[in-house]
């Protein structure tokens, strides 16, 4: 296809595995990888780091950029607010380049259309000296050729989010040197989803794993805004040792209004309250889990973080990262 090859704006996931974090990020160098392995990811597509760099070279935008941050007072919140909105503006403003915006079309019409994820992917997350994770823009079901174009430019300017601008100043890292690539992988409408980290986090057990459960997008776990329910797995049998409930009286799904825009794309909806203390998964899925989390595990060689989905009884892997807290981890960036 077109849309595949070194230079092009648009790689498929299949393309690329863990070499490539410098042309597709940590978070699009392991889904490729995940992908090859055969482990259930949603399908998708990479917008390359090279494409970030190509289209702030065409637009002429390094020079503005460069501008707005110089002798910038990073420890000032209003200064750095405003160098962020003024950036941002700049790279929200510039056209794509010639062709750009019409490989994401294709690829998106290629997967199908319909709702996807469009996930930033930075090629400096989880440095060994510092980690870049978390800074920049997710946008969840997001539906439509032009809407899809307008997230992925909507993660390039989130590289220079205040914080992540603060960051990079107080660590030392060139602003522009640092590149971006994006995901876009089909959306998950999940019953449940949660995080699996493939050693006890608490006490670093290696024969143990914890797998945390919401009902609804894993988002509202992510961010810290629900309780998960816990599940500590004995990783040679999958028997569940410990396991602790928490109450979940609302959960995140898609807005039913399909007219919604990106940051309207998601909603918080009621729980009945015959579930809301029930569990959010079943023991034949934590076995299927842990299952899974051990052939991540196998494939990268160390422990790993890992984010998951269940879609009509189906379960998806959407992210895996390398614990980087244990020792000897591989620099293998995510989230």
């Amino acid at each position: 296809m077109s849309i595949v090859g070194k230079k092009a704006a648009v790689v498929w996931f299949h393309d690329v595995g863990k070499e490539d974090v410098g042309r597709v990020g940590g978070k699009g160098a392991n889904l490729g990888e995940l992908t090859n392995a055969g482990i259930p990811v949603p399908p998708g597509f990479l917008v390359t780091a090279q494409t970030y760099s190509s289209f702030l070279d065409q637009a002429n935008l390094t020079s503005p950029i460069a501008r707005h941050l110089r002798s910038l007072d990073a420890n000032n919140p209003e200064v750095l607010n405003q160098a962020s909105a003024r950036v941002k503006d700049v790279i929200l403003g510039a056209p794509l380049p010639e062709g750009v915006a019409g490989q994401i079309t294709e690829a998106y019409q290629a997967l199908g259309g319909g709702p996807v994820a469009v996930r930033s992917s930075a090629t400096a997350e989880d440095l060994p000296e510092a980690s870049f994770a978390g800074q920049q823009s997710t946008f969840l079901n997001v539906v439509g050729p032009q809407q899809v174009v307008k997230a992925v430019q909507a993660c390039w300017a989130s590289l220079y989010e205040p914080q992540a601008i603060f960051y990079r100043t107080r660590r030392g890292f060139e602003h522009l040197a640092v590149g971006i690539a994006v995901v876009v992988q089909r959306m998950v409408q999940a019953e449940a989803a949660g995080v699996m980290f493939t050693v006890e986090p608490v006490s670093n057990n290696t024969s143990k794993m914890a797998i945390e459960a919401v009902y609804g997008l894993g988002e509202a776990l992510v961010s810290g805004e629900l309780t998960p329910d816990l599940f500590i797995v004995e990783k040679s049998t999958g028997r569940v040792i410990e396991r602790t409930i928490a109450r979940q009286e609302w959960k995140i799904t898609r807005n039913s209004d399909l007219s919604a825009t990106w940051d309207e794309a998601n909603i918080q909806e009621d729980i009945p309250p015959a579930l809301q203390g029930a569990p959010k998964i079943t023991g034949e899925q934590v076995m299927a889990l842990c299952l899974l989390g051990k052939r991540i595990e196998a494939l990268y060689g160390h422990p790993q973080d890992i984010e998951w989905a269940i879609e009509k009884g189906e379960i998806y892997v959407v992210q895996a990262r390398a614990i980087t807290t244990l020792g000897g981890a591989p620099n293998i960036p995510e989230r």
